[in-house]
């Protein structure tokens, strides 16, 4: 269609890898398939086995082919916040020809992106992501797009993102494998936050809590700007294992138990609704109540909780006006907002989609990779273009390709580029997202407000 373009955004979880496809039909963008499929080769939101994750991939990119009926090639790649760094950076560049000043063309912005980039990253390091804060032509500044005017020079400011070359090289190669594309590479809170949240949120400052199901990523959206992310390794992983050591079951058992009996507030389950669970060593199954089963599931969603309230409280986060946002798989359990309001100031809501057959938190990434991608304006795809360019972006497709054309390769979309908004821009001088050891000992809630100010001194400029 002339007036329609298509993404699919990937979504390479722990537990499970979703295809979303989207169609943007004059400015609405509607879901047309999905594809679920069980994730192999990922511990705590990161590859582990390439080829076990490429085989998950591909089916569920054929499974997403097959109910859109729309050929896939391409897909745009969340990224998990793992050892996540941000950098504030400033490149310049001369325009004038002959000391003559001369109009803005797209290799100037290139041009002023890569120097904006050319600083001395660690060589284990790599940039993922340069998001535009805004330009400055000659003495003018907050320009959005500098493309057209006349200058002598041009300066860009932005927010550089870096991340362990090992995570974002496996997770080229898996979709290599695969038989894909990348469209695009798109740190996941960086998606979820400029896409989910309303502009209002947006500016005056959200919490994000991405509760998947290997890890937990709390991350701070404040100015149109990722401000902080933080991974913890814990999630609905951890409570199917408790769930399977408490009532000594199979972790397949635990794992529908959770799903179809799981409570995260105790409060609301019933004493007197007995399940049926089958227990290792016993002939017969053995009773225990909802609510017992309950609060197995709320003391790890409270050890959850308790360990990113505190991650916010070690950097003097302030109550944000925007609340805290919910998503992620675990965000489906019943109770799981009343529990979380014990431990964030503000309010506290679920996020769930509106899309036909995707109204469950879980798809929140995967939907927002696919806006996400439909409001890049074309001066954003310029310094992404620059980001690839500069980490050779194609190159492990290249290396792979041979093999991924021996492997039943996924089918695939066509699509063009699209117009759209400017892109929110980070600001911190230097964060990192963080992971904590595992404690396997749930713990208790302990609230505290801290000021705004130390938090804006430090974070928002």
């Amino acid at each position: 269609m002339n007036d329609s373009h298509i993404y699919v955004g990937l979504d390479i979880g722990t537990t499970s890898i979703k295809a979303l496809v989207c169609e943007d039909v004059k400015g609405e963008l509607r879901v047309v398939g999905v594809g679920t499929q069980p994730a192999g080769g990922l511990s705590r939101g990161v590859i582990v086995d390439i080829e076990k994750t490429a085989h998950a991939i591909q089916a569920a990119v054929r499974q997403a082919t097959e109910k859109s009926g729309i050929k896939i090639d391409k897909v745009i790649v969340g990224l998990p916040a793992n050892y996540l760094q941000m950098t504030e950076v400033h490149g310049m560049i001369t325009v004038a020809n002959q000391g003559q000043p001369r109009e803005i063309i797209n290799q100037d912005v290139i041009d002023v992106a890569s120097a904006a980039m050319t600083q001395n990253l660690p060589p284990e390091r790599e940039v993922i992501d340069l998001v535009l804060r805004d330009f400055a032509v000659d003495d003018f500044n907050k320009i959005e797009d500098p493309r057209g005017m006349v200058a002598v020079r041009l300066e860009l400011r932005a927010t550089m993102y870096s991340g362990p070359k090992t995570i974002v090289h496996n997770t080229k190669k898996a979709v290599a494998l695969a038989g894909l594309q990348i469209q695009d590479l798109v740190v996941a809170p960086i998606a979820t936050g400029f896409e989910l949240l309303s502009d209002g949120e947006q500016d005056f400052g959200t919490v994000l809590v991405d509760l998947g199901g290997g890890q937990t990523t709390t991350s701070i959206i404040h100015d149109h700007q990722l401000k902080f992310a933080y991974v913890d390794p814990e999630g609905g992983n951890l409570i199917t294992h408790d769930i399977s050591t408490v009532l000594n079951t199979s972790q397949r058992n635990a794992e529908q138990l959770k799903r179809d009996h799981g409570y995260a507030d105790s409060r609301q389950a019933s004493d007197e609704v007995q399940l049926a669970v089958d227990v290792v060593g016993k002939n017969q199954p053995v009773n225990y109540s909802e609510k017992y089963l309950a609060e197995v599931i709320e003391a790890r969603v409270r050890q959850i909780f308790e360990r990113s309230q505190k991650k916010l409280q070690s950097i003097n986060a302030p109550q944000l006006p925007g609340g805290v946002v919910l998503l992620g798989g675990v965000a489906i359990l019943p109770g799981i907002k009343e529990i979380a309001s014990e431990y964030y100031d503000g309010n506290v809501k679920v996020y769930i989609p509106d899309q036909m057959g995707v109204r469950h938190p879980s798809f929140a990434l995967a939907i927002a990779l696919c806006k996400y991608e439909d409001d890049l304006r074309d001066v954003d795809q310029l310094l992404k273009e620059t980001v690839h360019q500069e980490g050779n972006f194609a190159s492990v497709v290249h290396q792979v390709v041979q093999q991924a054309a021996q492997t039943s390769a996924a089918p695939q979309p066509t699509r063009r580029p699209a117009p759209s908004r400017p892109a929110p821009q980070p600001s911190q001088p230097e964060a990192q997202a963080q992971e904590q050891p595992v404690d396997n000992q749930p713990t208790k809630k302990k609230k505290k407000k801290n000021p705004f100010s130390n938090f804006f001194n430090n974070f928002f400029d």
